[in-house]
């Protein structure tokens, strides 16, 4: 197998409620390169992070061998939301991504990741996609006078009305058109969407450049080993597909990953090795 567990970013997810430092600690004490950084506040918040305080992170990864890959801004469970009918929240979501793109930028990391927002249940979707297609374009192109590119992920149905699937988030690329704008293949929202690994990549080709690889049952960003999606069928697929991008352990699973986050990426990158 060509893949390799240097592909396997240390990633934020669950440290919220502990010291940014011991997160990278933990990434380089478990072999780590590269990173994916979650925008989160306290540890990450967009809004308030200077570029001097960027800068400083990426020293702080540098000085423990690792390097920033994707930024990944909290963007569902924050008032974000791209899609939004309402102008003050879409003129302000689309902000908090131009600004992401800049911090992507003083962090070294060549990704930043999107998500597609959500409309009102009660509305066209049609109105929605279009306020989110032309949000994704204008944060894509001013991404690209910064040398970053955008990678766009579906999400499960519960979080947005928009794009859940592989057809609909290479229809969403497709029309927007950007040459910086790639997609995300999260394992989760494949599963929930009856979607496969194969599916992305027929649907999306070379366009699929971020992966986040986490069990589930099918739904939760769990632990592997703490759900019932395939493993080793998906690492098959992604190998055989010639996939060369990062992959991230998402997880957000049960609360007892936030209170001890390092068992849990642990088992996960316990459970590849023996596959790779």
């Amino acid at each position: 197998m060509s893949l390799s567990i240097t592909q396997f970013t240390g990633s934020n997810f669950s440290y919220q409620h502990l010291p940014f430092e011991r997160f990278l600690d933990d990434a380089a004490d478990l072999g780590r390169e590269h990173l994916e950084l979650w925008g989160v506040a306290p540890q990450l918040h967009v809004p308030e992070l200077s570029d001097a305080e960027a800068r400083a992170v990426r020293r702080a990864a540098e000085t423990r061998g690792l390097s920033v890959r994707c930024l990944t801004p909290e963007q569902v469970m924050y008032p974000v939301n791209v899609a939004s009918p309402v102008p003050w929240l879409r003129e302000g979501s689309v902000a908090l991504f131009r600004r992401a793109a800049e911090l992507c930028a003083e962090l070294g990391a060549g990704l930043l990741l999107l998500t597609p927002g959500r409309g009102f249940e009660d509305e066209p979707v049609e109105a929605a996609w279009r306020r989110s297609a032309d949000a994704i374009g204008e944060i894509a192109g001013y991404a690209a006078t910064l040398g970053v590119t955008c990678v766009l992920e579906a999400l499960q149905r519960v979080e947005s009305n928009l794009v859940n699937d592989a057809a609909g988030l290479a229809r969403m690329i497709g029309e927007i058109g950007a040459p910086n704008l790639g997609a995300v293949l999260d394992t989760v929202a494949m599963a929930t969407a009856g979607d496969t690994v194969d599916g992305y990549f027929d649907a999306l080709g070379d366009r699929v450049r971020h992966v986040h690889l986490v069990d589930g049952r099918p739904a939760g960003h769990l632990a592997w080993g703490d759900g019932e999606l395939p493993l080793a069928e998906y690492l098959e697929a992604l190998d055989r597909r010639g996939y060369a991008g990062c992959l991230t352990f998402e997880l957000f699973g049960p609360g007892t990953y936030a209170f001890d986050p390092r068992p849990a990426v642990e088992r996960c990158l316990s459970a590849v090795r023996p596959l790779l």
